[in-house]
């Protein structure tokens, strides 16, 4: 890195929480001195590009730290002699998620943009962008690291880790972050004496053990979270409370996103009331977005506004920057993160993507072992493994079958002849988006 400061690139730059990003960023300065902060996205991303980027301005000029802030449309001149990439993009815009939930619904299957069906589509549009990127990246800033919030992001870095041509890869949830604030609220103790051993896989991740200034109160987590007001929720899921029977049996935190498997019915009875009312989650985000963009327009405001927090993506500028400043300076502390699995969890290949608790080095992440998941959750996470593994192999290949595969064995999609209708009007929808397989 240079001794000038420090050059980031945002792919997706005209995206709603670039405001959160550019705040964490200005909050760090003086141990983090980005130089040039690039914002990136697409002709059809531009107004809202420029709408972010000069908001962006103003939070920094309000701030008085000398980080230059460049908008464009030329993705290579934001990667020349980038130091981090950062990803954040939705391949056809929110308009393809509402068909990532819609469509799926209409067969009576649960329709989310990074679980079952519409998951599934969200990957195979992405992944080839992403694999443009990190092509782009090797030749014009090989050093750089790329670090991907874009979802579904456990398909993403195992696509990457697999056939991408940079192999400095990370990928960022926010899920983590929020179930430590959490459970560290529940336990009325700051949040830097809470660590949570984590494993699994993004948006699949469970919390085996909690300790507290390196104590375990594993127990006594446990038994708060029987009481369905202290369950860890997301902005995206509706929050059907677990039973305590099965807190107490499972032993171990789930994440929100378990409900996806654990109470698929309850959670497709709530997403079909949402379909016939057409305020599936993707059209309330549209609205809110709309919102934020008028509000972004104010040349008044000069923060990141509150509402933010209802997209359902808060805290991934603290999951993002903390990365990013802790490999700048080697610091050594602990994340969770998604990288290669590299014997972490005994149970998957060494190659796959996981998600584990990783000290962060100016090396990179070196993932944490946590040997063996218990036996209860170790065929769920082997099973959602696989099916990432065949949908990235389509999403590089443009293999039909490799397709269907993915989506019949999805545990969300009932059956091989609904998978195969769904894949069929799914691929027509997003023809435009899916070039590889036309």
């Amino acid at each position: 890195m240079t001794t000038e400061g420090i050059k980031i690139a945002t792919i997706g730059g005209g995206s709603s929480y670039t405001p959160e990003f550019v705040e964490g960023l200005i909050r760090r300065y003086d141990e983090l001195p980005v130089r040039e902060l690039w914002l990136v996205d697409i002709p059809e991303g531009k107004e809202k590009l420029e709408i972010v980027g000069n908001l962006a301005k103003r939070m920094v000029a309000k701030a008085q730290v000398p980080m230059e802030i460049h908008l464009t449309l030329d993705r290579q001149q934001a990667l020349a002699g980038a130091d981090f990439v950062t990803t954040q993009m939705r391949v056809g815009l929110l308009d393809a998620r509402i068909k990532d939930e819609r469509i799926p619904l209409k067969y009576g299957m649960i329709g989310q943009e990074t679980n079952g069906a519409g998951g599934l589509f969200k990957g195979l549009r992405t992944i080839p962008v992403l694999m443009d990127i990190a092509a782009e990246m090797q030749e014009l800033c090989p050093d750089a690291w790329l670090i991907n919030f874009t979802n579904p992001a456990g398909m993403v870095t195992e696509a990457l880790l697999r056939y991408g041509a940079h192999d400095k890869v990370i990928g960022v949830c926010n899920l983590p972050v929020n179930v430590r604030m959490t459970i560290a609220k529940l336990l009325d103790v700051p949040y830097e004496r809470v660590l949570i051993k984590f494993a699994g896989l993004n948006h699949l991740v469970y919390g085996l053990d909690v300790f507290v200034d390196g104590v375990s109160v594993m127990d006594q987590v446990i038994e708060l979270l029987t009481n369905p007001d202290n369950q860890p929720n997301m902005q995206n899921i509706a929050p059907i409370p677990w039973e305590p029977s099965f807190i107490r049996s499972l032993k171990l935190i789930p994440c929100p996103y378990h409900r996806y498997y654990y109470k698929t019915k309850e959670i497709l009875d709530e997403e079909l009331k949402s379909f016939e009312t057409g305020t599936t989650r993707a059209e309330v985000v549209k609205n809110i977005e709309a919102e934020l963009f008028e509000l972004y327009k104010d040349e008044n405001l000069a923060i990141k506004p509150p509402q933010l927090e209802q997209r359902g993506g808060a805290y991934y500028s603290d999951a993002a920057c903390n990365l990013i400043d802790s490999i700048y300076n080697d610091k050594g502390d602990i994340q969770t993160l998604n990288v290669r699995n590299d014997g972490a969890i005994a149970d998957l290949p060494h190659e796959s993507a996981v998600e584990v608790n990783c000290v962060v080095t100016k090396h990179g992440p070196q993932p944490l072992a946590v040997g063996n998941l218990p036996v209860a959750v170790n065929g769920l996470v082997q099973h959602i493994k696989s099916f990432e593994r065949v949908a990235a192999e389509a999403a590089v290949t443009g293999s039909y079958e490799q397709a269907l595969l993915a989506m019949s064995i999805n545990p969300l999609v009932p059956s091989d002849e609904l998978a195969k209708r769904v894949l069929d009007d799914l691929l027509e929808a997003h023809k435009e988006y899916l070039p590889q397989f036309f």
